[in-house]
């Protein structure tokens, strides 16, 4: 089984595996494929989100800068404590972190993310406008 797959079966399983993401605007109005292939793609995303393990916030533009922009931060976590790790894209390819210090840095920067989203309700509905634009 493929790594896309087995990442599926985390959220799809008997015993779904919990997932939040915060994505900012400029992530879901990039037309990959073309505006069908997006459209498609954002459709999914809403679906996905109206299932209760998945948590989906959207940060819009007009938030203007925000803490965490412009770098993608990846925080892996799971019922078995420690390590909880962060993966951040690099262009060389993905730092793990998984110092104390530096995860209890990123936990508060992506609470602060999480603070300036539109509430997972609100997002559904923008990311649903965003489809219908394209």
């Amino acid at each position: 089984m493929n790594h896309r797959r087995r990442r599926q079966a985390l959220l799809d399983g008997p015993d779904p595996t919990p997932y939040r993401a915060i994505i900012h605007e400029a992530a879901l109005r990039v037309p990959v494929g073309g505006s069908a292939v997006a459209r498609r793609r954002l459709g999914h995303l809403v679906e996905q989100s109206e299932r209760e393990h998945i948590t989906v916030q959207v940060i819009p533009f007009a938030i203007g800068a925000y803490p965490g922009s412009g770098q993608t931060t990846l925080y892996m976590y799971g019922p078995v404590p420690p390590p909880d790790t962060v993966s951040l894209d690099q262009s060389h390819g993905p730092a793990l972190v998984d110092a104390e210090a530096q995860l209890h840095m990123y936990r508060a920067l992506l609470d602060r993310m999480e603070s300036v989203a539109l509430p997972p309700g609100e997002s559904r509905d923008f990311i649903h406008t965003i489809a219908q634009g394209l």
